[in-house]
């Protein structure tokens, strides 16, 4: 631009991600193609995201620090690989291309200010390079409108006067005004492209909707307007959700959309796909000979990474439970609950990038705590499941002999809005899967000792959104030493010792057993050992029972079998290998 250093590009990225993230969850909803994996909203705000940081790496934290000092190859270099890498799902990594193919023509007319030519030579670039990124291109998509936004601009610049070739006299305003004009010009023509899509895709027109990342094109470039302009961004369509989440089509064979980067030498995209595309479908590998960035719909992710085996280093693995998205989507649309705001945005000036999703964005407008933290538990019973959504902890099904797979661990990460997560495993059996899980997520992870799920609700109410992980964890580690765990539970087997038989009711305080028999007198016998003082100051003052589905005794029942100060509160978990879950604190 017509400025030295990145300041005024970096204001026209973050204008494009603040446009995007306030329409972000509208864009989610649109979703059905080329599958039901609802998030392309998030996908392209995580790699507009990317893109943001590494120009503040680039510039780091002196602004007189110019374009030519950092070096315009390793500025086009490093934004494209940090697009790349930060990509997830197709609608990310296809805008990632988009970006490499722009900065890439960008950068190749040196001294060339950027005015509406320079623009749609890029742009035309970053549609060219989309297209043979994809194995079999789709017209109606994100393809189709950036390939028709660059013919917009190339030609109004063929056809009109007004669009003198800028030169270093320009005054920077009058740069932004040029370059304004011809993006606007080519959101109008995004967004007529992306009102004909159900004409050229069948998905698209038998589910009632437009493509859900074409349209967040649109709302890309708008945004850079707004920023540009210092006001508004022009006004773009509203689109309501798809009649359907799930066309038929082959992908819906599929549950894990799988993402991760590779990185060694003499890589080539091509030599990979045929032995992904025997594992899952929508299958896209790109990059250069150094990076990888590779995505597929998958049931087994362990296979698809173990392709690149040899070739080189796997990492920023993300495994997003497609099944679970489309359930959530489904549940929030059947209430009403779309979380679009139907008002006009707010002016691009002044604004600020929100650190969480949407939902961190209302918390926030309502004066409620920055989301800056979230947390996923492993769960069994409809009760606890509540109990933690209510904490607003995400939570994925364990069963009921909670043991989810790694892979079932990565989704669930994945769909908690942080880039921080605290991981409740809540069974000493989930803890190993859930640090390699930790190991592999691209988020940053804590994996808490929670051995149980009565701990780990302990643990959940000490969490707080607006404290780092690290504080969390400190707070989760004062809760639990205050927590002592009790479960009674019918025995699977005969005793090899002969205290008791398959059936009988057997009653644990930790790991201990304590009390076998009858279902009434080993409850009592763990809630007795349970409100007995451990001295210090340690005293229990209340005991948390959660009743199983199959419990022999009602919640009522359970009055007054404590004695003393200790309360009892009694609810039902819902849990299937227990009859009570206990904890006293």
């Amino acid at each position: 631009m017509g400025d030295t250093n990145l300041v005024r590009f970096r204001a026209a990225v973050a204008g494009a991600l603040v446009h995007l993230e306030s329409r972000r969850q509208e864009v989610n909803d649109l979703n059905v193609f080329p599958v039901a994996d609802g998030d392309t909203g998030d996908n392209m705000a995580l790699t507009l995201r990317a893109v943001l940081e590494e120009l503040d790496r680039l510039q780091g934290t002196d602004e007189r620090r110019t374009i030519d000092e950092i070096g315009r190859e390793e500025i086009v270099q490093s934004v494209a690989r940090a697009a790349l890498l930060g990509a997830r799902g197709n609608s990310g990594v296809i805008l990632s291309q988009l970006i490499r193919g722009a900065a890439e023509e960008l950068v190749s007319r040196p001294g060339q200010l950027i005015d509406a030519t320079l623009i749609g030579a890029a742009l035309a670039n970053a549609a060219d390079r989309a297209y043979s990124s994809v194995r079999e291109p789709a017209e109606g998509t994100i393809l189709t409108v950036a390939r028709e936004m660059a013919h917009r601009i190339v030609t109004d610049v063929a056809h009109s006067p007004e669009n003198p070739r800028l030169g270093p006299s320009t005054e920077p305003r009058a740069q932004d005004k040029a370059i304004a004009a011809a993006l606007e010009s080519a959101v109008h023509a995004g967004q007529d492209s992306v009102k004909r899509g159900p004409e050229l895709l069948a998905a698209l027109r038998d589910a009632g909707v437009v493509d859900a990342g074409g349209y967040g094109l649109t709302i890309i470039f708008a945004g850079v307007v707004a920023a540009l302009r210092g006001e508004d961004p022009p006004q773009l369509d509203h689109h309501a959700p798809a009649r359907i989440t799930h066309p038929h089509h082959s992908s819906g064979t599929y549950r894990f959309c799988t993402n991760f980067a590779v990185t060694g030498s003499e890589l080539s995209p091509s030599r990979f796909i045929g032995p992904l595309e025997e594992l899952g479908d929508s299958v896209l590998v790109v990059g250069d000979a150094s990076t990888l960035k590779v995505h597929l719909h998958t049931d087994e992710p362990e296979r698809a990474t173990a392709v690149f085996a040899h070739a080189g280093d796997i990492s920023r693995l993300d495994v997003a439970d497609m099944r679970a998205q489309v359930a959530e989507r489904d549940a929030r649309l059947n209430a009403g609950l779309t979380g679009v705001d139907r008002s006009p945005p707010s002016p691009a000036s002044g604004e600020q990038l929100p650190d969480g999703d949407s939902r961190a964005a209302g918390a926030a407008a309502e004066g409620g705590p920055a989301v800056r933290c979230g947390a996923v538990a492993v769960v069994n019973g409809g009760g606890l499941r509540e109990m933690f959504n209510e904490l607003g902890v995400h939570t994925i099904d364990g069963g009921p002999t909670l043991n989810p797979s790694t892979y079932d661990l990565l989704a669930g990460i994945h769909e908690v809005p942080t880039e921080e997560v605290v991981l409740l495993p809540n069974s000493a059996n989930v803890i190993m899967a859930a640090e390699h899980a930790a190991r592999l997520s691209d988020k940053q992870v804590l994996v808490a000792p929670t051995t149980s799920q009565q701990a780990g609700l302990a643990a959940a109410v000490a969490l707080a959104l607006d404290r780092s992980i690290e504080e969390n964890g400190q707070a989760l580690a004062l809760a639990l030493s205050r927590v002592r765990t009790g479960a009674v539970a019918p025995a699977a087997r005969d005793d090899a010792q002969g205290r008791f038989s398959r059936g009988d009711a057997v009653g644990f305080v930790e790991d201990e057993v304590l009390a076998w028999g009858d279902p009434r007198e080993t409850l009592q016998a763990v809630l007795s050992a349970l409100a007995e003082s451990r001295g210090e100051g340690l005293d229990p003052e209340l005991i948390s029972v959660l009743a199983g589905e199959d419990a022999p005794l009602g919640l009522g029942a359970l009055d007054g079998m404590v004695n003393g100060g200790v309360e009892l509160e009694l609810r039902h978990g819902g849990q299937s290998a227990y009859w009570w879950l206990l904890a006293a604190e």
